[in-house]
């Protein structure tokens, strides 16, 4: 739904810009929390004094989403310092972290040492992070609701400390390399059977693109007996038919099979569609998207609405 059109100010005459200074500090935060993470801290806190102080608060950190390119070579600042910087300035209150295509042991630990009341994370393509250091941080994160661990290293024994130490995850999403041409070497319920013996609250489950095998969907139908939703897209040694696709239908609300349409994962064709579209909110008809520089607030596909307060 899109927001309220309340929350957005009007289009400014020329002169007024001065006039952005003067919003409300909680109407200001309202717009700059559209933002990702690293605009807040490249852009809009330089824009003036009193988005700073705004920029400052540790209500604006309650979330931090570290969205970038990918392109860490020719990024102009430290991802890992900028992650640092946002979660001090949390003060303990960050309830949810997205961290993309970067990231290391120290990192996440880092993260858990100072925000114990942490319920959603993410870690999207963060190759340098090992078993040892997730395992380490996640035992400092007892509240964890929402995990996702998409292209990461991480294995059965991580996940399965994950449901000894996090008794309140109620969603997991682990997303691989899908291989339609597998062999005996990839039937692995490594992760199936850590989710079925150590999660047994969860409400929704994807397993994109893993090695699990009917035996291993099998054990988690057993061992996690609320499921609603169940995604097994690309998940090629899994014969889903007969009993076991039956009892799949009839248990779970909503289960998407191995081999339905991946459109709409994120991490599929429509990969940078998706990317682009993190910043943007409302219906397919109306996009509007807030983008900020040091001298220009602007609203896409609507016109500038400031400069420099």
């Amino acid at each position: 739904m899109p927001p309220s059109s309340s929350y957005l100010p009007p289009v400014m005459k020329d002169g007024e810009y001065g006039k952005w200074a003067e919003l409300p500090p909680d109407l200001t935060s309202s717009i700059l929390q559209r933002l990702g993470t690293v605009d807040i801290l490249e852009n809009a806190q330089k824009v003036c004094r009193s988005w700073r102080r705004v920029c400052k608060d540790p209500s604006m950190w309650r979330k931090i989403d570290m969205l970038n390119p990918g392109d860490l070579g020719s990024m102009p600042y430290d991802l890992e310092v900028m992650c640092r910087h946002a979660v001090d300035r949390s003060q303990g209150g960050l309830l949810e972290i997205d961290i993309w295509y970067f990231g290391t042991d120290e990192l996440l630990n880092y993260i858990a040492d100072r925000s114990s009341n942490l319920k959603t994370l993410r870690l999207i393509m963060c190759y340098p992070i090992a078993d040892e250091g997730f395992i380490e941080a996640v035992a400092k994160l007892p509240l964890i609701e929402y995990l996702e661990l998409s292209h990461c290293a991480m294995s059965g024994a991580a996940l399965r400390v994950v449901g000894q130490t996090c008794p309140n995850l109620k969603t997991l999403k682990l997303s691989g390399e899908p291989n339609p041409d597998f062999n005996e070497d990839d039937l692995n319920n490594d992760d199936a059977l850590a989710i079925a013996e150590t999660m047994p609250g969860l409400r929704h489950l994807q397993v994109f693109g893993n090695f699990l095998t009917d035996t291993g969907l099998t054990a988690i139908l057993d061992g996690c007996p609320h499921l609603e939703h169940l995604d097994l897209r690309k998940c090629f040694n899994v014969n889903f038919s007969g009993e076991l696709a039956k009892r799949c239908v009839e248990k779970i609300k909503v289960v998407k099979r191995p081999n339905d349409s991946t459109a709409g994962h994120p991490y599929g064709n429509d990969w940078f569609h998706e990317l682009n579209a993190k910043y943007t909110y409302g219906d397919t008809e109306s996009r509007t998207m807030i983008s900020v520089t040091p001298t220009m607030i602007s609203v896409t596909p609507t016109t500038m609405i400031g400069t420099r307060c």
